[in-house]
């Protein structure tokens, strides 16, 4: 997933940060409330995980902010606030969970794990990403949209990259299927994504 973290402790935030790469997330550490709100313009993200006591705009403001937006990415609070007006503030807002400091960062990758199902995060190849929750597909984080054969196409081999594909899995997803029409399909699928699909001879086709 992509996340963006809002945390202002450089301990904390450093530990959160290199804990999530190291699970293969993408993170962007902002320090302070607008550092965090600019960020949602230049970039979207699967996940926020805001602290609430921040520099500048606090955690809970800038989640209130996003929501007037229509942004309704999944949010964790993580924060040393404990009274129940925080706590309930943060869930009215839309949180889907909330840890109190301190805590154990490994505890935060466990939550992240348990409530974020691999099945529903978005996947991204080169530039192009694709949401299965709402068949999104992005280039650049710009929608992009494809035809009737480009789609399962697309939606097929980025769910396989790396494997190659049987030619009769692929006619599977076409009306009128025949190697030159999966041909001409692959090839404008490949000029629209910049991916590079290799044909395997007799075989199928393989999303490198």
């Amino acid at each position: 997933m992509k996340i963006l973290l809002l945390e202002d402790d450089s301990l904390l935030g450093e530990t959160i940060e290199e804990m999530l790469e190291d699970a293969g997330h993408k993170v962007f550490w902002a320090k302070d409330g607008h550092e965090a709100s600019d960020a949602t313009f230049d970039a979207i993200y699967d996940l926020y995980i805001l602290d609430i006591n921040v520099p500048k705009l606090n955690g809970l403001k800038v989640l209130e902010e996003l929501r007037g937006s229509g942004d309704e990415t999944r949010v964790i609070f993580i924060s040393a606030l404990s009274d129940i007006a925080s706590i309930s503030q943060g869930f009215k807002l839309g949180a889907e969970d909330y840890i109190k400091k301190p805590f154990f960062p490994e505890e935060l990758i466990v939550r992240i794990e348990a409530k974020f199902a691999k099945s529903n995060m978005k996947i991204e190849h080169g530039e192009i990403s694709f949401n299965p929750q709402n068949n999104e597909v992005r280039r650049a984080d710009r929608l992009i949209t494809l035809g009737d054969v480009q789609f399962p196409l697309l939606r097929i081999f980025i769910q396989n990259i790396g494997k190659t594909l049987l030619k009769e899995n692929l006619f599977e997803l076409m009306e009128h299927p025949s190697e030159s029409a999966l041909r001409v399909a692959i090839n404008k699928l490949k000029k629209t994504t910049g991916w590079k699909i290799q044909n395997i001879r007799a075989v199928g086709y393989h999303l490198e």
